[in-house]
C-alpha cells in the first residue's frame, strides 16, 4: 500500500511539475516565426532591414538577417518572459528587444565591448513585412539608372579613404557594395526614388547607412555612415576604370628588412614566434585580423577551410587578432568565439588592442599597418614574399575571383618551392 502511495505521489509530482513547467513556457513570449521588417534610429534617420525567424522558441529557433542574397544566421537567448537577446556571433555587439502583445519589437543594437557598452542604437520591428524600404504602392519613379562603376572620393583626411561602388539598379531596386583599401561594404539592398537613392546593409557588425542624390551633371553625392560611427559625406562619378590601389603594394618592408620578427601569446599565454620549430622549413602565412572586423572575419571564413584542405603541404597559418580591450582574457573569450564559429585549426595569437599605431610597433618591420586585415605570406626560407591590404569577399565578383586565383597560383609556388634543409642537403 505503501509502495502505491509513492508510486502516486512520485506520479502527481511529476505531473504538477510537467503542468508548472508549460505555464512557464506559455508565458513566455517569442518572436513570431516568418519575415520581419526591422527599422534603426540614427541621428533621426530610419535604416531600415529586414529578418527571418525559423522555430517557435529560443531552444530550436534561429534568427537571419538578410541582405539581398546573403543570410546572417544568429542564435536566440531568452533573457525574461517578454524579452530575447541576439549576440551577433563573433561580433561583440547583440539585439536585445521586447516582445509587446501585439507581437511588434523594440530594443537597441548595443555594444558589448567594455569600453563602448553605452553605445546603443535603438529599433523596432513589425511582423510579416517583406519590403525595406518603403511600400510598393508608395514607390516614386526613379529618374536615373545608378547601373555601373562609380569612383567614389570621401571627404577625408584619410589619404586612402576613396571607395569604389558597383551598383545595379532594376526599376526603383538598388543593390551594390562599396569597396575600399579595407575590404567591402558586403551586399548592400537600395531604393531610388525620383533623383535620391538609399542603401543600407545589417549583418551582424554596425549597419550600413548610404544616402545620396543625383545631380542635375549626373554625379551624385551623399554621405556614408556605419550607425554608431562618424558619418562621412562623398562625391561620386560613374567611371568604368575606377580601381582602388593596388592592394599588394600599399603595405610593404622598411629598406633593410628581408624577413619578419614577433612573439605573441597564443589564447592559453603561452609566447609564440616564427623561429618556433613548428614553423621551419614551412610556407607560414600571418593574418592580422580583429573579431569586430567584418572583412576580417570574411576572410577567416575562406581561409579557415583552405588550411585544412592544404595544411598537409608544408603551410602553416598564425591569425594575430588585435581586440578591442587589451587583455589577454578578454581576447581568449572573443578570439576563442571566432576559432569556434569558424572551426580554426591553426595558432590564434593576441597583438593586443584595436589600433592601427600598435599593430605597426609590433610588425616593425613593415612600413605601417594600412588596414585589419593584412595578411603576409612567408616563404620556406623565412623571407616576406607578399603582403596584402584589405580583403574583398564573394560579393564582390570579379574582384574576389580574381583574389582567389592570384592566392592559389602564388602559394602553390611557394609551396612547391624546395625547403631550406633540402636545399642544405643538395649542397654537401
Amino acid at each position: 500500500m505503501m509502495k502505491n502511495k509513492n508510486h502516486l505521489r512520485t506520479l502527481t509530482c511529476l505531473l504538477v511539475g510537467g503542468l508548472l513547467a508549460n505555464v512557464s513556457n506559455a508565458q513566455n513570449k517569442f518572436i513570431k516565426e516568418g519575415s520581419w521588417r526591422g527599422a534603426f534610429k540614427v541621428n533621426e534617420v530610419e535604416v531600415p532591414f529586414n529578418f527571418e525567424v525559423k522555430g517557435k522558441d529560443a531552444e530550436h529557433a534561429t534568427f537571419s538577417l538578410v541582405n539581398g542574397t546573403r543570410r546572417d544566421h544568429f542564435h536566440v537567448k531568452q533573457i525574461a518572459q517578454d524579452s530575447v537577446f541576439i549576440k551577433m556571433n563573433t561580433y561583440d555587439a547583440a539585439l536585445i528587444a521586447k516582445i509587446h502583445e501585439d507581437g511588434s519589437l523594440t530594443g537597441v543594437y548595443k555594444s558589448l565591448v567594455p569600453s563602448f557598452r553605452g553605445a546603443a542604437l535603438p529599433f523596432t520591428a513589425e511582423y510579416g513585412k517583406t519590403y525595406r524600404f518603403i511600400e510598393p504602392e508608395k514607390e516614386v519613379k526613379a529618374n536615373h539608372n545608378l547601373s555601373g562603376k562609380w569612383a567614389i572620393k570621401i571627404i577625408s583626411k584619410d589619404p586612402v579613404a576613396d571607395q569604389v561602388a558597383v551598383l545595379e539598379q532594376k526599376g526603383n531596386k538598388l543593390k551594390g557594395v562599396f569597396l575600399k583599401v579595407t575590404g567591402d561594404s558586403r551586399e548592400l539592398e537600395g531604393i531610388v526614388q525620383g533623383d535620391e537613392f538609399t542603401l543600407t546593409g545589417f549583418t551582424g557588425p554596425s549597419p550600413w547607412l548610404i544616402r545620396g542624390k543625383i545631380n542635375d551633371d549626373k554625379t551624385i553625392s551623399g554621405e556614408v555612415g556605419l550607425g554608431i560611427y562618424n558619418n562621412l559625406k562623398f562625391e561620386g562619378t560613374k567611371d568604368k576604370k575606377a580601381e582602388l590601389p593596388d592592394p599588394y603594394a600599399l603595405t610593404y618592408l622598411k629598406p633593410g628588412y628581408e624577413k619578419l620578427d614577433f612573439s605573441l601569446p597564443d589564447l592559453n599565454g603561452k609566447q609564440v614566434s616564427l623561429s618556433d620549430a613548428k614553423y621551419k622549413d614551412k610556407v607560414v602565412i600571418v593574418e592580422i585580423v580583429g573579431t569586430w572586423c567584418p572583412n576580417c572575419t570574411d576572410q577567416t571564413q575562406f581561409l579557415s577551410p583552405w588550411y585544412k584542405a592544404n595544411k598537409d603541404r608544408g603551410v602553416e597559418v598564425i591569425a594575430v587578432g588585435f581586440e578591442q580591450k587589451d587583455d589577454l582574457e578578454y581576447a581568449k573569450y572573443t578570439l576563442g568565439k571566432l576559432r569556434d564559429k569558424y572551426d580554426i585549426q591553426y595558432d590564434i595569437l593576441f597583438g593586443g588592442i584595436a589600433d592601427k599605431k600598435v599593430a605597426s610597433e609590433k610588425f616593425a618591420a613593415l612600413n605601417k599597418m594600412m588596414a585589419f586585415p593584412t595578411t603576409i605570406i612567408i616563404g620556406r626560407d623565412g623571407k616576406v614574399r607578399q603582403i596584402h591590404t584589405g580583403y574583398t569577399g564573394e560579393v564582390t565578383g570579379k574582384y574576389f575571383r580574381q583574389y582567389v586565383k592570384k592566392w592559389n597560383k602564388d602559394l602553390d609556388k611557394y609551396i612547391s618551392e624546395k625547403s631550406v634543409a633540402a636545399t642544405d642537403v643538395a649542397l654537401n
